[in-house]
């Protein structure tokens, strides 16, 4: 109910602005750009859709080989620890496991292309334990908000897009991006958890946080120690190392277990483009939403009064001019994406808003995106609290990312 209140008011209020730039700004275009803004985004919602077939056939063949093979269920009793603790209603060893898994590493890394699929596997998975098809599960709401929290440790894509844009440092957003995407996800996970009744306060929990921990420590550390050029170099390699080295071990885990490789893939791609054609009506609804928001000014006018009440206060308004991106960034990563290579240009690369519009676009992930794409993946309508929660994520994420980003830039 919450995704079609605020689909619902996307258009009213998109609707409204309009109207009142029409009637007192003589504005005569603004209602054919709203038309043209659907007709663009549906498009777009399309080819999007058909972007992933291919990717999707591919990681889900992947997939039906290590499900095959019982590499799947390996993975699975080996994070039972942990995994038990965060998701106690799926039952141990259960292939699940293994997905969400495969999907947050991926998540992680920064291959985005790579997590949907997985991530789509998952929540199949999860719909099979499913005892009411239509209304999320707990397990399917810890998972989407550990998705749209967003927990990066490798912002390939924000740190190219900033050397782009000529930035004397595109790696100086590395560790304030770490920083405030731990501290989305961190939220995140205690909204649920207490939304849920789940204890984190047990020995597997803080083994893993600690061993996080030290891995960001040592993460942090070599980063200290190479170039910019360095850090773009090897993080690229080690990240696309890791995803190949992860095709291969499935499939030679496949043949030390006796199965036909090929077969299996095949039979785990045929779900790759039904899966691709069940998405495209939750992403037309959703992009076509976000686009007639944004094209009518409402986007801007939000992040206007945010200016003018923080200003009240006497506090700092500097930040205000990279909120686009980060009000945006939930709504949108392509949109996100876009609005923070604006910032940079308006702005310049190595400017504070600049540098706080990259850092804000890495806090969280695009949180509608990915609820509309999984849950509308397996026929979810009800959504109880993971868009509460996820919200909660992503306003944890951009606060941060302020506080962060007067830390290290102002």
């Amino acid at each position: 109910m919450v995704l079609n209140y605020i689909w619902v008011a996307f258009f009213i209020i998109a609707f409204i602005v309009a109207l009142i730039k029409l009637l007192f700004m003589g504005n005569t275009e603004i209602f054919t750009e709203l038309v043209n803004s659907t007709f663009t985004s549906s498009k777009t919602a399309f080819e999007i859709s058909l972007g992933l077939t291919g990717i999707l056939s591919l990681w889900l063949g992947i997939m039906k080989i290590g499900e095959q093979s019982g590499m799947i269920n390996a993975l699975s009793r080996w994070l039972s620890p942990v995994f038990c603790r965060l998701f106690p209603e799926i039952p141990k060893g259960h292939p699940a496991m293994g997905s969400i898994f495969m999907n947050l590493s991926a998540n992680m890394l920064g291959l985005d292309n790579a997590a949907t699929p997985m991530g789509l596997k998952a929540m199949k998975e999860l719909q099979e334990l499913n005892p009411k098809k239509d209304t999320a599960t707990n397990p399917m709401v810890m998972f989407l908000v550990l998705n749209t929290s967003g927990l990066i440790l490798i912002p390939i894509s924000i740190m190219m897009y900033r050397a782009q844009m000529g930035a004397t440092q595109p790696t100086d957003i590395f560790i304030p991006i770490l920083i405030t995407s731990a501290v989305s996800t961190l939220v995140g996970v205690i909204a649920v958890s207490i939304a849920q009744g789940i204890n984190l306060i047990n020995k597997p929990i803080l083994i893993l946080i600690g061993c996080i921990s030290l891995f960001f420590a040592g993460l942090i550390y070599m980063f200290t120690l190479l170039g910019r050029e360095e850090i773009g170099t090897y993080s690229t390699l080690v990240a696309n190392i890791i995803l190949f080295s992860i095709i291969l071990l499935f499939i030679v885990w496949g043949l030390w277990k006796k199965i036909n490789v090929y077969d299996a893939f095949v039979e785990g791609a045929k779900e790759g483009f039904t899966t691709a054609v069940r998405i495209i009506p939750y992403l037309v609804a959703f992009l076509v939403g976000i686009a007639v928001f944004r094209t009518s000014g409402a986007m801007d006018m939000l992040v206007s009064g945010i200016g003018y009440v923080v200003g009240l206060f006497g506090v700092d308004t500097s930040f205000v001019g990279a909120l686009p991106t980060a009000l945006m960034k939930s709504l949108s990563g392509s949109g996100a994406n876009g609005l923070m290579i604006d910032t940079m240009k308006e702005y310049g690369a190595d400017s504070f808003v600049g540098r706080m519009s990259c850092v804000a676009r890495g806090a969280s992930d695009t949180t509608f995106y990915i609820l509309a794409v999984y849950f509308g993946s397996v026929g979810i309508t009800k959504t109880r609290n993971a868009v509460t929660c996820g919200l909660i994520a992503d306003l944890a994420g951009i606060i941060a990312a302020i506080i962060i980003s007067y830390i290290f830039f102002f």
